[in-house]
């Protein structure tokens, strides 16, 4: 029999578990709210889910329920694109290709680097540092012998810096108030038909999401069409903020309850390096939105959530939170759009460009 302790949270029964969960994340939010923090019913439940995990919790959001909650994202995002975002594409698609593609090529060097060095091991810093499609990345990252508990690490927690970064931001340098304030109606009158269209859509986004086996295409696919359908008049797309509330927390339990305590103990050793590594890309993209400012003359804030180095579900919902200091969701989404559209066509080739390398140089790592 095993002297280990056990974790203090491995003791309660899982329906406890879930309502403990639930609790926390609901008075984290809560406490977001009052403080102004943007995005605070996504940040809520991820710090939650990181307190619960760690504790000893082992829950897990079913996938199912987080297909759905990527797929009402996806209908936010596209309910906020314009023809504005078309007219931005043609008039500054380039820069918005090197944009996107700087940021792709410095996170490969950044992970090469710390490869050469052996900071971390093998091949793991390359495909951990790459930002966006974090599940893409495990799994392209375990197909190639990397570590994938350790990337996980580093593409989780670089979504939660990245997160609490561009909320701190918006709040702190442009006074942007949390997700919808006291005052918000949560439960408006709602537009039976857009809202069963709106369902029916996220339904068919998810099968398709599914069936297509497109990376991220439960995201795109709700996005894509929701955009074309809400572009052309055939469809008004309501999300009342309830469904929205329940997929940020469904998202942010997602991120949250994957920081294991083997995940955290497999990083432990290299942590001050991957935060360093974390927090140079931040700076970099920073970098790049500096170049956006003074080329293309988009808003500070607008540059920086766009060039943000999260995921793009993150960045929709701290961008539609900052709203009311006239952010443009729509660049947002554009220029983060095009960046997970570029990594999933060139990201998994650069990553394995640059894993090659590494491989021939410490075999033994690999």
């Amino acid at each position: 029999m095993s002297d280990t302790p056990r974790a203090p949270l491995s003791r309660l029964p899982r329906p406890a578990l879930w309502g403990l969960l639930l609790v926390i994340s609901l008075a984290l939010s809560a406490a977001l709210e009052l403080a102004g923090l943007p995005a605070a019913l996504l940040i809520g439940p991820m710090i939650a889910g990181i307190i619960l995990e760690t504790g000893g919790g082992s829950l897990r959001v079913h996938p199912t329920a987080f297909n759905y909650a990527q797929a009402v994202i996806g209908c936010q995002i596209a309910r906020g694109i314009t023809p504005d975002i078309v007219h931005g594409l043609t008039r500054h698609g380039l820069l918005f290709i090197a944009v996107v593609g700087a940021t792709v090529v410095a996170s490969c060097v950044l992970g090469w680097i710390m490869g050469r060095l052996r900071i971390i091991p093998g091949t793991t810093a390359v495909w951990g540092l790459l930002p966006g499609g974090a599940s893409t990345m495990m799994l392209m990252a375990e197909a190639y012998g990397a570590d994938a508990r350790l990337v996980a690490f580093m593409q989780y927690i670089r979504v939660v810096i990245v997160t609490l970064l561009a909320a701190l931001v918006a709040h702190y340098w442009a006074h942007v108030s949390g997700f919808g304030g006291q005052g918000m109606a949560w439960f408006p009158p709602i537009h039976w038909v857009p809202l069963l269209q709106t369902l029916a859509l996220i339904v068919a986004g998810v099968y398709l999401g599914r069936a297509s086996r497109i990376p991220a295409g439960i995201l795109l696919l709700p996005m894509i069409l929701g955009a074309v359908l809400h572009l052309t008049g055939l469809m008004t797309l309501e999300l009342p903020p309830w469904l929205l509330a329940l997929s940020y927390l469904g998202l942010g339990w997602n991120i949250g309850l994957r920081f294991t305590r083997g995940v955290l103990q497999a990083a432990l050793r290299a942590l001050p390096q991957t935060l360093g590594a974390i927090f140079i890309i931040v700076l970099f993209c920073a970098g790049l939105a500096g170049l956006l400012v003074w080329l293309a003359g988009v808003d500070p804030l607008t540059a920086y959530l766009a060039t943000s180095p999260g995921g793009i579900d993150t960045v929709a919902i701290i961008a539609a939170s900052a709203t009311a200091m006239k952010v443009d969701v729509s660049f947002v989404m554009s220029v983060q759009a095009m960046r997970l559209l570029f990594i999933l066509i060139a990201g998994p080739p650069l990553s394995r460009f640059f894993a090659r390398d590494l491989k021939y140089r410490h075999p033994q790592d690999s």
